[in-house]
């Protein structure tokens, strides 16, 4: 199967996508401010000052020189010592056995440290018990600014190579779960223990599977070097600072989401291609033949059908091909996902047509809930499904799909009601959130009172108005529908409060009123 990674760049905004037969695996974007100010992107490093401390939330606001203030939460606030996270994990492994989890959990490549090493590391310590307004730290971006939000930082640094993540105040050796052979992950670990000294953390990432112990040294090196560049400038800088900066996004594109079985990277773009060179030079070489630039007339994005892809995962109905349909809802707390039938009526039995629905709609929420990066609470709600094996066979395809997906996902079984209850681990924001902003007309609200409810709320206020005033002389101004309803002979109320209040009414319409707004003017005579 053909696996491609194709690069777009324009102006200041930079799209990639991983594609495999047509359907993207991946999609990233990133916009560069016009000011040259480094945005807050996951994996930089700041030297912060504290802002403000609330007990009450066990949080903190940090000041990393940007927009937003950061937000530092206790598990990520405090710092264990080297004795305190030993004794953690040796009473993790004594229960690690015994405990339930709840739900099913595919994890990411990370998953190995947070499931072995558990960050609330003293529970009885509050953050006001060792940070204080006006501390300066180092923290580093865990998830990027979403909405309103400003980012999310953590002082648990991990520096993210190729091949390996290197951290420095956790002590663990780990590898990732993705990687599913226990003879290589065993040689993996053994390769880690031999490179890492005491107190300092080391995770194999998902594409060091099969390499030797040169290129993961080569790789720990590197990051202890990035590390000690760190600690130079920490020790000369003045909070807020920056004091590193990730990899340009090309370059974290090509470190996180390219796999080893890549058959081309392509690129529109000159800047683009020397970037892809250096790396590609610098960590696998053995690819420099696959790397390629694209200078077709169409379109890049075009030519691979990518942009007809983000148009659908822009809208809120997605058609599946039997003829059914995924409806995706996403508001600040949760996105909610309902499949439906729609135009398919199936051959055989009802119980047949819903679950061959349902079994094609698993691959098609799965793949716009990747392309989309929706996070947090996900409710999905199939098409009931009497039968037992049903919902299992759905629910395993939904687990098996998700196996696809790089974020970290725990997915609950199929409730009676029909019901997957999921959530998928996000760091950036939503495709929708990135790309989109909320319609000005109906200020997101997505729907605008219909025109026969503005005019009772006119009727209505006018009656009050008229009761009041002496004036025989009252202007309405709406807009045109709103004046065309309440002029028409079907709903005829002018002439009727006319009458009863012997006054004179005059409907005067404005295009540029919105549909929801009127005046009532009364002059003065």
């Amino acid at each position: 199967m053909a696996k491609e990674l194709v690069v777009n760049q324009t102006h200041n905004e930079s799209r990639i996508a991983l594609i495999e037969n047509g359907e993207i695996l991946d999609f990233l974007i990133e916009r560069h401010p016009q000011n040259n100010v480094s945005a807050p992107i996951v994996g930089n490093i700041y030297l912060g000052r504290v802002l403000r401390v609330l007990p009450g939330m066990q949080s903190a606001f940090i000041d990393i020189g940007q927009e937003r203030a950061a937000f530092l939460y206790v598990d990520d606030a405090y710092l264990p010592t080297l004795d305190e996270q030993r004794e953690m994990q040796s009473r993790i492994a004594t229960t690690e056995s015994n405990s339930k989890r709840l739900g099913e959990v595919i994890p990411d490549e990370f998953s190995t440290l947070t499931e072995t090493v558990d960050m609330k590391f003293r529970p009885d310590v509050k953050i006001q018990d060792f940070l204080k307004e006006g501390d300066e730290i180092v923290v580093q971006i865990a998830k990027e600014p979403i909405s309103t939000k400003g980012p999310r930082v953590t002082r648990h640094i991990t520096l993210a190579g190729r091949h390996i993540v290197y951290m420095p105040f956790i002590e663990h050796t780990g590898v990732s779960r993705r990687i599913e052979s226990e003879e290589e992950r065993k040689r993996l670990k053994d390769i880690l223990d031999s490179i890492r000294p005491e107190g300092v953390g080391v995770i194999a990432r998902t594409v060091a599977e099969t390499q030797s112990y040169k290129t993961l040294k080569s790789d720990y090196n590197n990051l202890v070097k990035i590390w000690k560049d760190v600690q130079k400038k920490m020790e000369k800088a003045k909070a807020p600072t920056e004091l590193h900066q990730d990899l340009s996004f090309v370059q974290r594109a090509l470190r996180d989401i390219m796999d080893e079985d890549v058959d081309a990277l392509i690129a529109d773009n000159k800047s683009a291609i020397k970037q892809i060179e250096k790396f590609i030079q610098r960590f696998i070489p053995n690819h420099q033949a696959k790397i390629k630039f694209y200078d077709a007339d169409i379109p890049i994005f075009e030519h691979y059908g990518i942009d007809i892809e983000i148009e659908r995962a822009l809208s809120n109905q997605v058609f599946l091909k039997s003829g059914g349909s995924i409806n995706v809802d996403q508001t600040e707390a949760l996105v909610s996902i309902d499949v439906n039938t729609g135009k398919f009526v199936g051959k055989k039995t009802l119980e047949e047509t819903i679950l061959k629905t349902n079994l094609e709609a698993v691959k098609e929420i799965v793949y716009q809930l990747r392309l989309r990066n929706c996070g947090g609470i996900i409710i999905i709600d199939f098409i009931d499904m009497e039968k037992e094996d049903h919902r299992i066979q759905v629910y395993t395809s939904l687990l098996e799909a998700l196996k696809k997906d790089r974020s970290k996902t725990n997915v609950l079984p199929i409730s009676g009601l029909g019901l997957v209850e999921m959530t998928r681990k996000r760091t950036r924001d939503t495709l929708v959130r990135v790309m989109c902003e909320a319609c000005p007309y109906c200020e997101g609200v997505g729907r605008v009172k219909s025109v026969e409810t503005v005019s009772f709320e006119v009727i209505r206020e006018l009656q009050k108005v008229m009761k009041r005033t002496s004036l025989s002389k009252i202007t309405i101004f709406a807009h045109p529908e709103v004046c065309a309803k309440l002029s028409s002979e079907e709903f005829g109320i002018i002439e009727l409060l006319e009458e009863q209040f012997n006054k004179t009414l005059l409907v005067r319409a404005d295009n540029n009123y919105h549909a929801e707004q009127y005046e009532i003017y009364a002059p003065e005579t």
